[in-house]
C-alpha cells in the first residue's frame, strides 16, 4: 500500500496548484448546464424541495487542505470539512493512492459466504487495538445511519436470543442525531427527521438535552444530576424489564453541538449499567479526533456496550460506516441463535475493500501522520476564535471541545432569547458566510457550528477569525435583523 513520511502526510499548503485545476473557463461554461441538470433531477439530502429548485446549486469544484473552491473560482475556507467528515483535509494523496491501488488489485469482496478481503479484516483488528476496550467486535456498514440501525437489530436480536424479548424500548436525548434511517431517525429527535415518517415510534423516548447554557442553574454537577434522575425516571415509568439501551452522542452534533460538561457521559454509563439496559455511544461525528483524543468517550474513560462510527472513518473520501459490539452482545447474539443458523443481517458493501483500504491510511495520517496531534496542538487557537466572539452583539454562547464547536446567536443576551424564525437568521447568516469566504454550519434555529479539518493551521484560523467576525458584523448591519435585537 502506498505510504507517505509523516512529514509529508500533514497538509499546510491550503493554496490550490494550477497543474491539477480544470481551467475555470470551461466549468464556466457548463455552470447553467448543470444547474439545470440538479434541479431536474438530483434529490438532496435534508433540504426543501422546491426552495432548492428555486434557489439552484452551489457546485464545489476542488479542495486542498481545508479550502475548497467552487465552479465560479470562489476560494473558501471550509470550517465544516464537508459533514463534520473530511477530517484529514482534502486532497491527501495517499488516501486516493490507498483507494486506487485496492481498486486495481480487488475492487469487490462480498463478505457473506464466509469470503473478506485482507483490508477489512485489518481495519476491523485496528478499530478494536484503537477504540474503548469493552469493544472487540466490528459490523461494517455504508455511512453512519446504517452503522445505527445495525445497532438497533443487533439489541433487538441480543434480547430475544438471551430470552428477554420484551426489552424492545429506546431511549436518546432530545435534540439528538442518530442517522435517517426508517428506524434510526426516530431516535433523532428533531422534527424536520420525523415529520411526515410517522415517527417516532411509540417504543422510542426522549431524555432532557444535557445543554449547560439552556439549564435552569448552568451548574455541571446539577446538569449531570438531572440527565441522571432522568435516565432513571424513565425507565422506572416503563419497566426495568421494558427497556433496551440508550442511545447518546458524546456531543449533540446536528442538535447544535451541546457540549455535556466532563463527567456526564460517565455518569450515564454507570447509571445505565446499574438499570441493566445497554449503554451506546454514536462517536459518528466525535470520533477520530474530532474533540481531542481518538475518540470522545475515551476522554472519560466510558466502554460502552456498542459504539457507531463513519465520517472521520475514511474522512469521507468514501462511504462507510462501522458498529463496535463489545463480547457480551456478540456473544448472546451467536450463542443465542440456531446452531449453524444464518444471523440474517448484511448488506452487499459491508466490509467494502476499498472503504477499508482507506479507512486504514485515513487511520494512519491521524495515528502517524501527525494530524491527530496536530488538532490537540491548534484546538486552543480555535478555541480562542470562537472565544473572541463572545462579546458580539449576536452571540449568547460560546461551546467547544477540541475542534468541535459552536456560536449560538440571541436576540437578547440577558434572556438568551432567540430570534424570530420568520426571520430566516440561519438562511441570512449562512449567504453572507459564503460572499465572506466562509462555509459553517447554519441551524435552523440560530446556532452556528463548525468543524474544520485536524490539518487546520494558524493561516486558517487567522482566516477564520477575520472572515467569521466580519459575516457577523454585516448582518448585525442588516436592518431587519438590529430591529430584532432586545434595548
Amino acid at each position: 500500500m502506498h505510504r507517505t513520511s509523516p512529514q509529508a502526510s500533514l497538509l499546510q499548503d491550503t493554496g490550490f496548484p494550477s497543474a491539477s485545476s480544470p481551467p475555470a473557463s470551461a466549468s464556466r461554461a457548463s455552470r447553467g448546464a448543470l444547474i439545470d441538470q440538479d434541479r431536474d433531477h438530483l434529490v438532496h439530502p435534508v433540504a426543501p424541495w422546491r426552495a432548492h429548485e428555486q434557489r439552484g446549486v452551489t457546485v464545489l469544484e476542488s479542495g486542498q487542505g481545508c479550502m475548497l473552491r467552487d465552479i465560479d473560482g470562489n476560494e473558501l475556507l471550509d470550517a465544516f470539512a464537508g459533514l463534520w467528515c473530511v477530517n484529514v483535509g482534502y486532497g491527501q494523496e495517499s488516501v486516493v493512492m490507498a483507494a486506487m491501488e485496492q481498486m486495481r488489485r480487488l475492487p469487490y469482496a462480498t463478505g457473506y459466504f464466509h469470503f473478506g478481503s485482507e483490508a477489512a479484516i485489518r481495519l476491523a483488528a485496528k478499530l478494536v487495538e484503537i477504540s474503548p476496550a469493552s469493544l472487540q467486535h466490528v459490523y461494517f456498514s455504508g455511512g453512519g445511519s446504517e452503522a445505527v440501525d445495525a445497532a438497533i437489530r443487533f439489541i433487538v436480536q441480543y434480547y430475544n436470543n438471551t430470552g428477554r424479548p420484551s426489552k424492545k424500548h429506546f431511549l436518546s436525548l432530545q435534540r439528538g442525531y442518530h442517522g435517517s434511517s426508517s428506524t434510526g431517525a426516530g431516535l433523532t429527535a428533531l422534527p424536520a427527521f420525523h415529520r411526515g415518517f410517522d415517527l417516532p415510534l411509540p417504543s422510542q423516548h426522549y431524555l432532557p438535552s444535557p445543554n449547560p447554557y439552556r439549564h435552569a442553574s448552568g451548574d455541571a454537577q446539577a446538569v449531570i444530576d438531572d440527565s441522571v434522575a432522568a435516565l432513571r425516571a424513565k425507565v422506572a415509568e416503563l419497566g426495568a424489564d421494558n427497556v433496551a439501551a440508550f442511545f447518546c452522542e458524546p456531543i449533540q452534533g446536528s442538535g447544535g453541538v451541546i457540549v455535556p460538561p466532563r463527567g456526564w457521559l460517565k455518569a450515564m454509563q454507570d447509571a445505565a449499567r446499574e438499570l441493566d439496559i445497554l449503554f451506546v455511544v454514536d462517536e459518528v461525528i466525535t470520533g477520530f479526533g474530532r474533540t481531542g483524543p481518538m475518540f470522545a468517550c475515551q476522554d472519560e474513560g466510558v466502554e460502552p456496550d456498542l459504539m457507531t462510527l463513519a465520517k472521520g472513518l475514511t474522512s469521507g473520501y468514501v462511504p462507510m460506516g462501522a458498529t463496535l459490539l463489545s463480547e457480551k452482545v456478540y456473544a448472546g447474539i451467536a450463542d443465542g441463535a440456531p446452531a449453524g443458523a444464518a444471523i440474517g443481517h448484511g448488506t452487499t458493501y459491508s466490509a467494502h475493500p476499498v472503504a477499508a483500504a482507506v479507512g486504514l491510511e485515513v487511520i494512519r495520517l491521524y495515528q502517524q501522520g501527525g494530524l491527530l496531534a496536530n488538532a490537540q496542538a491548534i484546538a486552543p487557537r480555535f478555541a480562542a476564535v470562537l472565544d473572541g466572539l463572545a462579546d458580539h452583539p449576536l452571540v449568547g454562547d460560546v461551546r467547544h471541545r477540541g475542534l468541535l464547536g459552536a456560536l449560538e446567536l440571541v436576540s437578547d443576551k440577558a434572556s438568551k432569547r432567540g430570534f424570530d424564525p420568520a426571520l430566516g437568521l440561519a438562511d441570512l447568516i449562512g449567504r453572507t458566510g459564503y460572499g465572506n469566504g466562509l462555509v459553517f454550519r447554519a441551524f435552523a434555529d440560530n446556532i452556528l457550528g463548525f468543524a474544520p479539518a485536524l490539518c487546520l493551521g494558524e493561516r486558517e484560523c487567522e482566516l477564520l477569525e477575520t472572515r467569521l467576525r466580519k459575516t457577523l458584523d454585516d448582518v448585525l448591519k442588516l436592518p431587519e435583523v438590529r430591529s430584532a435585537l432586545a434595548g
